[in-house]
């Protein structure tokens, strides 16, 4: 088995070409791959399909799908698959597996994180308990300069420029929002609004968590979504605080549509403009793979509980977001509310990215 280095002329994006390394797998070397439920991993690969298809347009721009992959997107909707055996051939006649890395010869390269959609209690009018807006993407004169910083928002730089669809209990909840890239709203009457990122002010993302922790403030073990809401309402959230100007630091800024449609069993729309399917949807970055391609993740996370236990499940590229950079990266979406909340919270792991490759585009043994 040999490394080799991604092919400079079907890469579908620029970014990190020279640091990406292929190694070519076979199916038999993905431990427990047969013990996946390939019906159901082929049941949200063929709605990623069906995008493919019909040049669907994603709400965040990626690495277009090349010749092949459109090919086996068409094969896949003209399939009638009913057993997961039969989901196991097609994968298995259509793709190769190769092994990311950032550098030729390491294993386990790969970086995992989790994230999920909030479901927050809310208001379409402000009021004593809601008090912080929630933006729809204002009208951009100047379609080449980016929008204000995160902190000249609050303070009402755009006012006059964007309507607040909804307005939640504080920024903090605003902030998750934006970083999850998605959030349900529970509205007074019990209506249930979907929101789904709309585009961002253009500046860089910048982990808050990770400075707390670099900071010493909150120890690594100790980091959780809760911990972090929990200090930053602990620091105060008004001009000056410590847990404004924390927040600030993190200079990006997500805006928001509304979407009516928000059956429960129904995930957020992410990258791909396609419904999410809790732990079998992932965020990868949009400039290296294209929406669609299905990954093998392998690693020990705690996904079920607190302790960590194998996961090694057949994944498909469907969402991206501004953290999510590099080629053996991935984020793994864990569903809605709380529970999911917390789980995902959990999840900074090293383990195995796994590209699942169009057969022809795949490097040589």
């Amino acid at each position: 088995m040999t490394a080799t280095p991604f092919p400079p002329d079907s890469a579908p994006g620029r970014r990190d070409r020279r640091e990406l390394w292929l190694s070519r797998l076979s199916f038999a070397d993905l431990a427990d791959f047969g013990q996946d439920d390939h019906l159901e991993a082929f049941q949200v690969f063929a709605r990623s399909c069906a995008a493919i298809a019909a040049k669907k347009s994603p709400l965040r721009n990626g690495a277009p799908a090349t010749p092949a992959l459109n090919a086996i997107a068409n094969a896949a909707l003209r399939k009638e698959v009913r057993e997961p055996a039969q989901a196991r051939r097609f994968f298995e006649r259509h793709f190769r597996p190769c092994r990311v890395s950032a550098c030729a010869g390491l294993r386990n390269d790969g970086f995992l994180t989790g994230y999920y959609e909030p479901i927050v209690e809310g208001s379409s009018q402000r009021s004593r308990n809601f008090t912080a807006p929630l933006l729809r993407r204002p009208d951009n004169p100047n379609a080449r300069a980016a929008y204000p910083e995160r902190a000249a928002i609050e303070a009402g730089a755009i006012k006059r420029r964007s309507a607040a669809i909804v307005w939640l209990r504080d920024r903090v909840e605003v902030f998750l929002a934006q970083v999850q890239g998605s959030a349900r709203v529970r509205l007074a009457d019990g209506r249930l609004l979907r929101l789904a990122y709309a585009g961002r002010n253009g500046h860089p993302y910048t982990s808050i968590g990770r400075i707390l922790i670099d900071t010493g403030e909150i120890a690594e073990a100790d980091m959780s979504l809760a911990t972090l809401k929990q200090w930053i309402r602990a620091h105060g959230q008004n001009p000056g605080d410590a847990g404004a100007l924390l927040m600030h630091r993190n200079k990006s800024y997500v805006f928001f549509s509304p979407h009516e449609e928000c059956e429960p069993a129904r995930g957020p729309i992410g990258g791909q403009g396609i419904n999410l399917t809790a732990l079998r949807s992932i965020a990868v970055d949009r400039a290296i793979w294209t929406y669609g391609l299905p990954f093998w993740i392998a690693a020990n996370l705690p996904w079920r509980g607190s302790f960590p236990s194998p996961f090694r499940r057949l994944m498909i590229a469907q969402d991206t977001g501004s953290a999510v950079t590099g080629p053996a990266r991935a984020d793994i979406f864990f569903g809605s509310g709380d529970d999911a909340g917390a789980r995902a919270g959990d999840i900074r792991h090293a383990g195995d990215v796994v590209v699942l490759l169009p057969a022809e585009e795949a490097p040589d043994p």
